[in-house]
């Protein structure tokens, strides 16, 4: 029988560090003497009570080792189980927002999606504004360390590649789960805190500053405001751009780089190519907007980089005209929000290094259509991708597809209009938190959909965060008997 009080044990260690920062919000609307403060507060105590008493109850488990299985049903319950505590400040602190709507928020924000069901984000206390960001910051920092720990072990959607030997992700430069964790955070720390500091030069509120730079390098969306950047047009959208490019990059790759490995990072083929693709996708919208709208180069070039690396990179921000760019513009940004940012960061979607592959993979085909008797083979970095990676990799990107199509039909039955429920399923698997369609346009965000819906968006959000196959598996009878 499958012992899961490691996996408890883990799962109330992380509540009781949820409900730790719980307390700075709450210090800062009490500071600030907001009325939510206490109601903060009490979210806090309450989570922390909760995480203690079920790592207590499953610290008497043989050993803390993790198996597969106990690695699946862990990454799973990371993703249920925070956003659960992660809602009671807003369902504590902020009356007006329903259990739906507030648990739509926690996960939402816990998987850096970044949609939103708020409206009057600038009206909002300091403290819950704030808490919006720091699921955003949690998630990301989660996200990395499970897409580098964890997937590669349970050869979830082709990421058994990177714990090859020829790879040097993991074993090779840090041969520790704690040294790993220790350079991720101090990583992700110190772009966070980079980012801040430039937000504030450039002029952003420091409100603003600090929850647009942990959003940002969390490619969460979260914006304290419901102009997101349109708030701060200019060097704002600049800085915005830069920021979230970095933060969809493999934060591994910021370890080399800064212990002396240059080469590994600029020699990436996942970097290379998202910067290239990214490239050709502003090129493109910036021609197409001159050429259909009054729009001059500079500012038209401006919209096109923030918006289009937004959606690229799953983040979520948003500025100027987007919402307006009409069919052209939204089939591109539809298109790269499909790929999304580089394995190992928290950016959502495919992935580069998946599309990457599918991309060679189909050229082989198209090869040996012509030349049958030449034995060529799918390769990445140089080295040969093998049967067992290619098939689980075949297998994720397929049901992608199919999950989209299946949760947009969905979302209809709901009474959700065909273009709203299309792009919703779209924002939510891909983690992107960018809406499209009749439903989001009056508000700009995802007030206006069925309860209902919500619930299956809240579902895509978690299967886009779970990898899919790693949350289907745990509804397998075998996975239970084995």
């Amino acid at each position: 029988m499958l012992d899961l009080r490691p996996v408890g044990f883990i799962i109330g260690l992380l509540v009781v560090a949820l409900g730790a920062a719980m307390l700075l919000p709450a210090s800062v609307d009490l500071l600030l003497g907001n009325g939510n403060g206490p109601a903060i507060l009490q979210a806090a105590m309450l989570t922390m009570f909760t995480g203690g008493a079920v790592a207590l109850a499953c610290a008497n488990a043989p050993t803390k080792q993790l198996g597969i299985r106990q690695a699946f049903v862990l990454t799973a319950a990371i993703w249920f189980a925070l956003p659960a505590f992660g809602s009671l400040p807003l369902i504590l602190g902020e009356p007006d927002l329903t259990f739906t709507d507030a648990m739509f928020e926690a996960v939402s924000g816990i998987t850096t999606t970044g949609s939103t069901v708020i409206v009057g984000l600038d009206n909002l206390p300091a403290g819950t504004n704030l808490w919006r960001g720091m699921l955003n910051w949690l998630g990301g920092l989660g996200i990395a360390f499970i897409a580098m720990i964890f997937l590669p072990v349970m050869r979830v959607g082709g990421m058994q590649f990177f714990r090859t030997e020829g790879f040097d992700t993991l074993g090779k430069v840090l041969p520790r789960a704690t040294d790993i964790a220790r350079a991720l955070l101090g990583v992700y720390t110190g772009l966070t805190a980079l980012c801040i500091a430039t937000y504030l030069l450039i002029g952003m509120e420091p409100l603003d500053a600090v929850v647009n730079g942990v959003a940002t390098i969390a490619t969460g969306g979260f914006s304290p405001s419901d102009a997101s950047f349109g708030k701060y047009p200019g060097a704002g959208e600049y800085a915005g751009t830069v920021f979230m490019i970095l933060g969809a990059m493999p934060y591994i790759r910021f370890v080399q780089l800064v212990s002396g490995a240059p080469q590994a990072f600029f020699g990436d083929s996942q970097i290379r190519a998202m910067l290239r693709w990214m490239v050709y996708g502003v090129g493109i919208v910036t021609l197409w907007r001159v050429l259909t709208s009054d729009q001059g180069l500079e500012p038209a070039f401006r919209e096109a980089s923030f918006n289009l690396v937004s959606v690229f990179t799953g983040t979520g921000f948003f500025s100027g005209s987007f919402a307006n760019w009409g069919g052209f513009g939204m089939v591109v940004a539809f298109c790269v929000g499909m790929i999304g940012g580089c394995s190992s960061s928290s950016s959502g979607a495919l992935s580069v290094f998946r599309v990457q592959v599918v991309l060679t993979a189909i050229r082989v085909q198209i090869e040996r259509i012509g030349m049958p008797d030449r034995m060529a083979s799918v390769r990445y970095e140089g080295r040969r991708v093998e049967d067992d990676v290619m098939n689980a990799l075949i297998l994720y990107v397929t049901g992608y597809i199919l999950a989209i199509g299946t949760l947009s039909v969905a979302l209809t039955l709901t009474g959700v209009d065909p273009t709203s429920a299309l792009f919703g399923v779209w924002t939510s698997i891909g983690n992107i938190g960018y809406g499209y369609g009749p439903l989001v346009a009056r508000t700009g965000t995802f007030i206006d959909f069925p309860e209902l819906a919500k619930w299956v968006l809240i579902l895509a959000m978690l299967m886009g965060r779970l990898a899919l196959l790693a949350l289907v598996v745990l509804v397998l009878p075998r996975f239970w008997r084995q």
